[in-house]
């Protein structure tokens, strides 16, 4: 294995982690490292490449919009919500440097407006009866 493959067989590995922490932390985004991951197998290896992408998580997260089809309404909250409130806070945190915020609340429109009207939005998958 090549010291580059060992890269991103590392990239992987730590994008894997933070996103199964992600997942069920509250403040910590599993999207972003989950898509570290992914292409961090991808390039990596083809047999973790496939294991990955068989996973829950893998599934849950990132499968329809890996395929181009888009995000659930749950999915593009979740991501929207953890996003601002980290921006909120890094917002408040430079509360004496403006151009900062400028560009922050930039940044944050950018991305609202792009997860409400650049990524389609998918049905949520139908609930299983509880017992």
């Amino acid at each position: 294995m090549t010291i580059r493959k060992l890269c991103y067989l590392a990239l992987g590995m730590t994008g894997l982690a933070l996103g199964a922490l992600g997942a069920v932390l509250p403040l910590l985004p599993a999207f972003p490292f989950l898509l570290l991951a992914a292409w961090g197998f991808g390039k990596s290896s083809d047999r973790l490449d496939r294991w990955f992408k068989g996973t829950r998580l893998y599934r849950d997260n990132l499968a329809d919009l890996a395929a181009g089809r888009g995000l659930t309404r749950g999915a593009k909250l979740r991501i929207m919500g953890t996003v601002t409130v980290l921006m909120a806070v890094g917002f408040w945190m430079m509360h004496a440097v403006l151009i900062g915020q400028i560009v922050l609340g930039c940044v944050w429109v950018g991305h609202l407006l792009y997860f409400l009207f650049g990524i389609k939005t998918l049905p949520n998958p139908p609930r299983e009866p509880e017992a």
